[in-house]
């Protein structure tokens, strides 16, 4: 695994520029024109062009429609409450939910970056029972990713309550991908020491041959 594999898993430049840009779109035409109407077409029309150039690209659905109907949320909430900043809510709250179950994942020793990386890595959930040093490289990673989030989210919601739209839109975008990139990073350091992961994957194929060879050997054996 290397350190490009690993951001790569959590979607990459491409993800972060679709979670990004649109909250930036958004923002950067409210601050000037403060109508929540056009701020909003113009975020969710961005949004769909990168879906449809997802899906154009035969991307996975998932990346295709995740980022369009956050958007979507978003400006629904703001264009029905008036409100601008209830275009950030949606994200707000998804983003603190993510990190209490980060938190709660690894207190209760079932750690939620395992379950996310397990398929990835091939190793399912080998690592919870066969593997303790990659059980304990996602319990300390799961511990990073939902304190660094429950950080991101002390510093947000005091200001969807205190500040205005725009301080709260540029502070939400300033804040989108340094604390991704510190999480990333954080996972890699801990997992890049742990043992490797179990490929159950390729354990399963071998199985299947074995269980294949048996009738053939038997067939051949004299007698």
């Amino acid at each position: 695994m290397t350190e490009a594999a690993l951001f790569e898993a959590f979607g990459g430049v491409r993800g972060m520029v679709e979670t990004t840009v649109p909250g930036l779109v958004f923002v950067a035409i409210y601050t000037v024109d403060h109508d929540i109407k056009s701020s909003g077409i113009a975020a969710l029309a961005l949004s769909v062009v990168l879906g449809v150039a997802r899906l154009a690209q035969r991307d996975t659905l998932k990346h295709a429609f995740s980022g369009i109907f956050g958007v979507a949320f978003g400006v629904v909430f703001a264009m029905m409450s008036g409100n601008a900043k209830n275009f950030y809510l949606p994200g707000m709250l998804y983003t603190l939910g993510l990190a209490i179950a980060y938190i709660v994942s690894a207190a209760a020793g079932f750690p939620l970056l395992g379950l996310i990386l397990g398929p990835i890595f091939k190793e399912n959930l080998s690592w919870r029972k066969r593997n303790p040093g990659r059980l304990r490289a996602y319990t300390k990673a799961s511990w990073a990713w939902g304190l660094i989030l429950l950080a991101k989210s002390a510093i947000l919601f005091p200001l969807y309550w205190w500040g205005n739209a725009t301080q709260l839109g540029w502070v939400k975008v300033a804040l989108g991908i340094p604390p991704f990139l510190l999480s990333v990073y954080l996972t890699w350091i801990l997992l890049v020491k742990a043992p490797p992961p179990i490929d159950v994957i390729a354990e399963m194929e071998a199985a299947e041959q074995a269980e294949k060879a048996e009738p053939e050997k038997s067939a051949k054996s004299p007698g």
